[in-house]
């Protein structure tokens, strides 16, 4: 333990988290107490067979406490980088968990358990991490092609499916740089300790960008929907907008949502084939009707959302019955839509009479969900369950990413293609946003400095910008009803005699999933295109926030 203690001084430089230090700390006196009580407390008589053995089990209790306070130790700090946000600690963390787990010793390597470790956290061979590329390097360009996954740690998926559509990309895209980024920070810790990969987040691929002194930026999402990865993606780039010279942000795989479980499109249609072919190919047919014939059926299994885009698996199911696709079914993890719910389809796939399942992730990586929620051996995985029910006469498992698909590459580079052309259009707008625009109605971005006042989620970051007689005006709706009024100047001058308050208008906006909500909105005077202005705003607790805001139409 000494040695790790050295390593977390030298390289924490002080920043170590103290729960980390003290739990290490009283292991390890632990250890030292054990050790000397069963060198120096037991008394042995010489000839004693009876005393030998009494010193031969307290020495065994006392290696077996001081094997589990070394393991312990190392929980502790697998559970401290287990974390979706990066600190400056992480770094150090990552070192000293790793080297942590190479001091035990087999035996003690069994005993690690924590509230999210456990032996597989270092031990689990997902392939060889080398095969892979963090695409991390600076002298990027005036052009960067962001790829944005959630990622995984599995390193034959990641090299395999994420890195299959990077490779895609950049072949298509010869005269921009590809770079990478992961928005689940508890992944991107996983690989840096166990691997010493180190993968951008979503923030210090963005600050890289910025370093290397990029103008245009597109970034593609490996995400299949516009759930709430996608979300918080377009949060963090939205904040950079104004470091760029165009940002655009490409489709994910399975396009716009729509409105309900029956709305389909051309991505959704392209997926499903693509799929369907693939799991096809796979289980040795020829034919999805030959499959069917033999009594086959294809579960698809997806992670699931509460997000309002949940409705893109009912939309999933709803392009496979299109397509004719009767032996073809739509699951998720977590059971959000709840027809997609593990029980509910496997009472689907008994109705509709199939004796054979094949399972197959409806995710672009083969990882932990794959492997575990899928095909593991536990009694909860779906492979278990379905094999469980007594229902069919096999259950077999592909497990293998959506990113390994040709089809779904030429998707990616697809979207890819059509942002690039968005963001080509925007270059043309902005360099003629100083001069007037004639009279007419046009969409414009309307850019705030914070995520707190924003327009509202269906608008896509825009309002409506009206220009009459040379004055311009840009209608926003919001999200809420919690900003009650507006002021074009500083909270300063909105609190004097006399300040003019914009007063809200009241809008229905339509979701999604259905639901429509009433919020508020305001029709704001713009003195200047692309260019900073300031904007106060006052919510239903009275108190006035300086904000800066843009329009770029």
């Amino acid at each position: 333990m000494a040695s790790i203690f050295e390593d977390l001084e030298k390289k924490g430089s002080g920043i170590m988290k103290k729960r980390i230090l003290s739990m290490m700390f009283a292991t390890a006196v632990a250890s030292a107490a054990l050790a000397g009580c069963a060198t120096v407390d037991v008394n042995v008589t010489p000839g004693g067979s009876d005393d030998a053995g009494e010193t031969e089990v307290v020495e065994e209790t006392a290696e077996e406490e001081d094997d589990q306070a070394k393991a312990d130790a190392v929980a502790a700090l697998i559970d401290a980088i287990y974390v979706q946000e990066w600190t400056d600690e992480t770094d150090a963390l990552c070192l000293a968990a790793k080297k942590a787990w190479d001091e035990l010793t087999d035996a003690q390597k069994e005993l690690v358990e924590g509230e999210e470790a456990d032996p597989d956290y270092f031990g689990r061979d997902t392939g060889d991490a080398s095969a892979d590329d963090p695409l991390n390097s600076d002298d990027i360009g005036e052009n960067e092609i962001l790829v944005v996954s959630f990622g995984t740690s599995f390193n034959d998926s990641r090299a395999q499916d994420i890195s299959g559509i990077e490779k895609a990309i950049a072949e298509a895209n010869p005269d921009w740089s590809v770079r990478r980024a992961f928005t689940a920070q508890i992944i991107i810790n996983h690989v840096q300790a166990r691997d010493g990969e180190k993968i951008d987040n979503m923030d210090q691929a963005l600050e890289r960008a910025v370093a290397n002194g990029v103008k245009n930026l597109v970034i593609q999402p490996t995400h299949l929907m516009h759930g709430a990865e996608y979300d918080e993606l377009k949060e963090a780039a939205d904040s950079y907008a104004d470091r760029f010279e165009s940002v655009v942000i490409a489709e994910p795989l399975l396009g716009e949502v729509g409105s309900d479980a029956t709305v389909i499109n051309d991505d959704k249609k392209a997926v499903a084939e693509a799929i369907v072919a693939e799991a096809v190919a796979d289980s040795g047919k020829a034919s999805l009707e030959d499959a069917d014939k033999d009594g086959i059926a294809y579960v698809f299994m997806g992670h699931g959302t509460a997000h309002t885009a949940k409705v893109s698996y009912s939309q999933m199911a709803t392009q496979m019955k299109e397509l004719g696709y009767k032996n073809v079914f739509i699951g998720t993890v977590e059971g959000e839509p709840e027809e997609t719910a593990c029980e509910n389809v496997i009472e689907a796939v008994k109705a509709a009479g199939y004796k054979k399942v094949i399972l197959r992730p409806l995710m672009v990586v083969a990882g932990d969900h794959a492997n575990n929620d899928m095909a593991g051996d536990d009694d909860d995985s779906w492979k278990s369950m379905f094999t469980a029910s007594g229902a069919f006469d096999s259950v077999d498992c592909q497990i293998a990413g959506l990113g390994r698909i040709k089809a779904i590459r030429d998707l990616y580079v697809a979207h890819t293609a059509d942002a690039i052309k968005d963001g080509a259009k925007s270059d043309k707008t902005s360099s003629s946003a100083g001069s007037e625009l004639a009279d007419g109605t046009y969409d414009a971005k309307f850019t705030t400095d914070s995520s707190m006042f924003k327009v509202n989620e269906t608008k896509d970051g825009k309002g409506e910008l009206t220009v009459k007689d040379g004055k311009k005006t840009i209608h926003i709706t919001l999200v809420s009803k919690n900003i009650v009024n507006l002021f074009p100047g500083t909270a300063e001058d909105a609190q004097k005699d006399g300040a003019v308050l914009l007063e809200p208008t009241v809008d229905i906006v339509e979701y999604s999933d259905g639901t429509s909500e009433e919020v508020y909105g305001f029709d704001v005077p713009v003195p200047s295109l692309d260019e900073e202005f300031d904007l106060a705003i006052i919510g239903t607790k009275g108190k006035w926030y300086d904000h800066k805001v843009k329009v770029t139409p």
